[in-house]
């Protein structure tokens, strides 16, 4: 909920209802902030989080999260408020057209007239729960894809009145089976087995889910999982895919992909599967479209791709498949090495004093190094454990993460279905309440995010004084700027104080200042050290600023 004048009814409503025991109200002081923050709280539950608002500009700063919820199947109902139709075209104050204004990323819209007498009969309370109902199966993917409804509803004055306590809880409410979000139907399930010659990959995207990593398993198939796949664990993972499927001893023998979720991270994934020669199936993932990059290099052909709902595996694995899963394996492992060499205990130990104070000043000269942003990905990597959450922004961090963390069972989520930076922060905010509501642990959320990510939800650090505040720590990786597109190929022949300015734009905004004053506590870990000790920090609400090394 944001506060507003034409959804006052909906706010004294819900308030009433959460006291009776039957929901939970999250009050957010802008609308933007709360769309993201409902996305978290259906990212983490699978089942659709309402958003209330207002009318006019209001329900417009809701696209950006309705758009994201769109692209990544994840399921809302907008509940807008809105004048009644006498109101409508003629200038009234605050007055637009609401109902389709997110265009074709809402496959289902109401306009519900506003009431025309007081009270609800029985026959209009029939009406409306058939219409909750609609709505919610059509968010949470019953008839088709899962994402985003809107509900636009009018409201004639007075708009409210006193409403009293609510005695119980509707026995008839939507049970929470019905509303957890659900594949849309109509795709056939297929059987797939272990190639003779083994030359099978199994690409795990965004979101894809552990299902990647059986399949893999079963099919004796290399493991390329996305960090937040949800699949980059297990015996078959191949955290160095990108770097491999640019070799010709490993990605040039590749003649099948299955691909689940939505690959984002890198452009090796695409060009594999733009190649004639090899076969991809893809299970469709949650989300407004089929993933598909053949179709875009072969536009006059069409597709080769085989779109399918689930995949069974039939069939054993031999040897062979083992040798080529551990080619992929091994190699990776080469190519990440060990990372910074362990410490020479014996040295720590050793009787003779030169010796251990060389070991004492090396520990001092590796805590002291400025932490860059391979550092800063493992170390967040290394205290994340599953009973954690862990969010990643759109910057240059996710992508180094992608390249190079090791397989470990943890939930990651990332805004991926459009991958915007804008609602970040309170996409975790909403992934941290409902994991504290659902799971009742002591788990922490992290969000790792760009300076610019954070700056561009700043809104999403204030909170009412009346709402609760979850466990949050949101760590800025901080250079100055946009450091992703210093790598875009145009760098290269533009002038670079162009670049700076029109690209990378350079900020100096004090951190600390910022943080402090919108009542957050606030660390700073310039060093390896610093680091180790601010993430273990027992703060509830912090935010950790690392200035990064290039």
């Amino acid at each position: 909920m944001s506060p507003g004048s034409r959804s006052q009814a909906l706010a004294l409503a819900a308030v009433a209802l959460e006291r009776a025991g039957g929901i939970a109200v999250h009050v957010r002081l802008d609308e933007r902030t709360a769309g993201f923050f409902a996305l978290g709280l259906a990212v983490e539950t699978g089942r659709p989080a309402a958003v209330v608002t207002t009318s006019g500009t209001a329900v417009a700063n809701l696209h950006p999260a309705v758009l994201e919820a769109h692209h990544s199947g994840v399921p809302m109902v907008v509940l807008s408020a809105d004048r009644p139709t006498e109101l409508r075209g003629i200038g009234s104050n605050q007055t637009t057209v609401q109902p389709g204004m997110f265009g074709s990323a809402v496959a289902f819209v109401r306009d519900v007239e506003a009431p025309s007498a007081h009270g609800v009969d029985d026959a209009a309370r029939s009406t409306i729960r058939a219409l909750v109902r609609e709505a919610v199966a059509a968010a949470a993917g019953h008839t088709g894809q899962p994402g985003p409804v809107q509900l636009d509803l009018a409201f004639r004055e007075p708009l409210s009145a006193g409403l009293g306590d609510v005695d119980g809880v509707p026995d008839d409410e939507v049970d929470l089976a019905f509303a957890t979000r659900r594949q849309g139907p109509g795709l056939p399930v297929v059987d797939l087995e272990p190639d003779a010659e083994p030359a099978t990959v199994v690409i795990a995207g965004h979101d894809a889910g552990p299902d990647a990593e059986r399949i893999a398993w079963e099919l004796g198939a290399p493991l390329l999982a996305e960090v937040s796949s949800g699949a980059r664990f297990g015996r078959n993972a191949v955290p160095a895919y990108r770097e491999l499927l640019r070799d010709a001893e490993h990605g040039g023998r590749v003649r099948r992909a299955v691909v689940l979720g939505h690959p984002t991270l890198s452009r090796e994934v695409p060009a594999l599967l733009q190649r004639g020669d090899v076969e991809t199936v893809v299970v469709r993932a949650p989300g407004a479209d089929v993933y598909d990059p053949a179709r875009a290099s072969r536009p006059s052909e069409g597709t080769s791709t085989t779109v399918v709902a689930d995949v069974r595996v039939t069939g054993r694995t031999g040897a062979a498949h083992r040798a080529w899963v551990g080619r992929w394996v091994g190699a990776s492992r080469a190519l990440l090495g060990d990372g910074d060499a362990a410490p020479d205990l014996d040295a720590k130990r050793s009787d003779d004093r030169a010796e251990r104070n060389r070991f004492l000043r090396d520990e001092v000269a590796l805590r002291r190094r400025p932490v860059d942003r391979a550092m800063l990905a493992d170390a967040v990597w290394g205290v994340t454990w599953p009973h954690d959450r862990l969010v990643l922004g759109a910057s240059q961090l996710i992508r180094v993460a992608d390249a190079r963390v090791p397989g470990k069972k943890v939930r990651v989520h990332a805004n991926r279905g459009l991958a915007g930076i804008d609602g970040t922060i309170s996409t975790a905010l909403g992934i941290a309440t409902a994991l504290e509501a659902t799971a009742g642990t002591a788990g922490t959320t992290r969000v790792v995010v760009g300076d610019l990510t954070f700056l561009h939800d700043l809104g999403g650090l204030v909170t009412g004084t009346e709402e609760h505040r979850p466990r949050l720590q949101v760590v800025v990786g901080n250079d100055g700027g946009g450091a992703i597109f210093r790598g875009l190929e145009v760098a290269r022949t533009t002038p670079p104080e162009d670049m700076r300015r029109m690209m990378t734009t350079p900020q100096q905004v004090d951190v600390e200042r910022v943080v402090t004053g919108l009542g957050w506590e606030y660390r700073r870990a310039a060093t390896w050290g610093d680091l180790e000790r601010v993430l273990t920090d027992p703060a509830e609400r912090v935010v950790i600023e690392v200035p990064l090394a290039d």
